[in-house]
């Protein structure tokens, strides 16, 4: 699809409940509902908005849609790095199983059931966020020493590789160091695992590039399937996932405007809201300019 017929779609509502559907609801994320089809999973992707851990009242009408269609987009340009869970016919899938709702079928994909690894792999392209925090007081990123003098937004000398724990609903996800990374996933499947992350971010970051933005940072996720083969899962290189600032005006010593979910944050921090549930609404406005962020992420890449 183009971006253009992904903008079409677009529901005027969020949607930030999947139900009525026949096949049992196996989990629930902040975004994500995952369904069990028997021989494969179902995910879709909600409307839902998360933001300081809190999953917010109002969602982002068509957030799901803009964050699966784009997904797809990325799993069919990185499968030359790595295989990925989705199952190779989406529309023979959605048919042969009865679901038959446009809107479901945009935000859903159909993917082979494989087991999740128990870390979550970000990679950082850029000395932002609290990778900049963390430089400031240490000199480090998550245990890796940087050279003196950088500035905040500075391209770092190189991605680092920063893996952190996935922590249960409710908690915040830990960093952990390559030693700890090892322990829990065993050392040689760690360093493909290392490998291909670094492998995902610079393809991601040179085809943003092309695009009009920079990949600052990311965050990956992968599961094995039963032969112990390594594949992409989840969502990859969206804006929930990913940090991308537009690459025309790019300059350092700032946190750049990104293409997510900013607009939330700073008006979540302007109100002085204490970060614990229940959320505040948010005004139509702020809703508006997140989903037109989110909707130029997609039209850059798609063109």
């Amino acid at each position: 699809m183009t971006s253009s017929q992904i903008a079409a779609a677009l529901p005027v509502r969020a949607v930030t409940s999947i139900d009525g559907l026949p096949f049992p609801r196996i989990a629930s994320g902040k975004v994500r509902e995952i369904f069990d089809l028997g021989d494969a999973l179902l995910l879709s992707a909600t409307d839902r908005l998360s933001a300081f851990d809190v999953v917010l009242p109002d969602g982002i009408p068509g957030k799901g849609i803009i964050l699966t269609q784009m997904s797809n987009w990325w799993f069919a340009q990185t499968g030359q790095i790595l295989p990925n869970h989705l199952l190779p016919d989406q529309a023979g899938e959605f048919a042969r199983r009865g679901i038959i709702d446009r809107d479901l079928q945009l935000r859903s994909m159909i993917v082979r059931k494989l087991t999740p690894l128990t870390i979550e792999c970000v990679v950082r392209g850029y000395l932002v966020g609290s990778g900049w925090s963390s430089y400031q007081k240490t000199g480090e990123v998550c245990g890796h020493r940087l050279p003196a003098g950088l500035r905040q937004a500075d391209k770092l000398p190189g991605p680092l590789f920063t893996p952190t724990t996935k922590a249960p609903k409710g908690r915040h996800d830990e960093p952990i160091n390559d030693a700890q990374g090892a322990a829990a996933v065993g050392p040689a499947l760690y360093e493909k695992v290392k490998a291909a992350s670094l492998a995902l971010y610079h393809l991601g970051h040179d085809k943003a590039r092309s695009a009009g933005m920079i990949l600052a940072d990311t965050k990956f996720e992968f599961g094995t399937d039963t032969a112990g083969n390594l594949v992409l899962i989840d969502e990859v290189l969206t804006p929930d996932s990913s940090r991308y600032w537009p690459a025309e005006g790019y300059r350092v010593d700032c946190s750049p405007p990104s293409y997510d979910k900013q607009f939330v944050r700073d008006h979540l921090i302007s109100i002085h809201w204490d970060q614990r549930p229940p959320a505040p609404a948010l005004p139509s406005e702020v809703i508006l300019r997140t989903r037109d962020k989110y909707l130029a992420a997609l039209r850059n890449l798609l063109g």
